[in-house]
C-alpha cells in the first residue's frame, strides 16, 4: 500500500541537505544490513547536489553495497555539462568506495543507440536485471527535486510522461526545460521504492510544494504523484514550506 506522504520542515536549505544525507546514509546502512545490498535513486538539482556532496562525508555505510542509479538524465553527449551524472560524480561518486560496476547512469546521445526511446529500453533493460521482483530493483531510498512547475524527474505537466502505466522507463520529447529530450523513469517504477523523498529548497518552490501536497492531480503536478511503498518524505526549508498550512 502506498504512503501518504508526511512533512519535514528544516530552517534553512543547509540544515536541510545536511539532514537529508544524514538520513540518507542511515537508511541505506539499514538497507545493506538487512539485505546485504541497497539502492539508491538520485536525481539532479541544486539542493539534491548538497544532499549528495554531504552524503560524501565519512560514515559507517560500506558503499560497495550501494547500487546507484538516475530517476532521469539529459539525453545529451557523455561530457555535457547537462547531464545529471557530471556533478552526481564530482560531488559523491568521486568521493566514496562506490564499485565501478554499481553506478547505472542512463545513456548520455553518444552511447550508440539509434533514438533515446532505445536508450530508454536499454535502461529499463538494465534495471530488470537486477530486480528480483517486477521490473525494477529494490529502491530503498529515491531522491527526487520538484520544479517551480511541479514536474519530478523528468515528468512534466500536461506531458505523456505522467500517464504513462506500462513501462518503468520513458524517453522524453519537448521538455520545457531545456535541453528538450530526455530519458525519464516513470511512476510505476518511482513507486516500487521503499521510499520517495521529495526535497526542496527556496520560495521559488513553496508554490508548488502546496499545490502538490494539497492533493493536486499528478498528470498536472507530477511531484504529487510518487509514493513509497513504506514512506513518502517531503524534506523542504521553512522557505519551501511556507504557502503550506499551519
Amino acid at each position: 500500500m502506498a504512503a501518504e506522504p508526511e512533512v519535514v520542515v528544516e530552517a534553512d536549505a543547509d540544515q536541510l541537505a545536511a539532514n537529508t544525507a544524514a538520513r540518507a546514509r542511515v537508511t541505506l546502512a539499514a538497507a545493506v544490513q538487512a539485505r546485504g545490498v541497497a539502492h539508491l535513486v538520485i536525481t539532479g538539482g541544486s539542493i539534491l547536489e548538497a544532499v549528495l556532496a554531504a552524503m560524501a562525508e565519512p560514515t559507517d555505510l560500506d558503499w560497495s553495497r550501494v547500487h546507484v542509479w538516475w530517476g532521469d538524465e539529459r539525453y545529451v553527449a557523455a561530457d555535457s555539462d547537462d547531464r545529471n551524472e557530471r556533478p552526481a560524480r564530482a560531488k559523491l561518486l568521486d568521493h566514496v568506495p562506490v564499485a565501478a560496476d554499481h553506478v547505472h547512469p542512463m545513456p548520455p546521445s553518444d552511447a550508440g543507440f539509434d533514438s533515446v526511446e532505445d536508450a530508454a529500453a536499454a535502461y529499463a533493460a538494465d534495471l530488470t536485471a537486477l530486480a528480483t521482483d517486477g521490473d525494477v530493483p529494490h529502491f530503498d531510498v529515491v531522491l527526487l527535486g520538484i520544479g517551480p512547475d511541479g514536474h519530478c524527474a523528468s515528468l512534466f505537466p500536461g506531458h505523456p510522461g505522467p500517464r504513462v502505466s506500462d513501462r518503468a522507463v520513458i524517453a522524453v520529447h519537448d521538455s520545457p526545460k531545456p535541453p528538450p529530450t530526455r530519458i525519464s523513469l516513470t511512476f510505476p517504477a518511482l513507486d516500487a521504492a521503499e521510499e520517495i523523498w521529495v526535497v526542496a529548497s527556496g520560495d521559488g518552490k513553496a508554490e508548488a510544494v502546496a499545490r502538490a501536497l494539497g492533493g493536486a492531480d499528478r498528470v498536472e503536478v507530477p511531484s504529487a504523484g510518487p509514493r513509497g511503498r513504506r514512506r513518502t518524505l517531503w524534506l523542504v526549508d521553512a522557505a519551501a514550506a511556507s504557502q503550506l498550512p499551519n
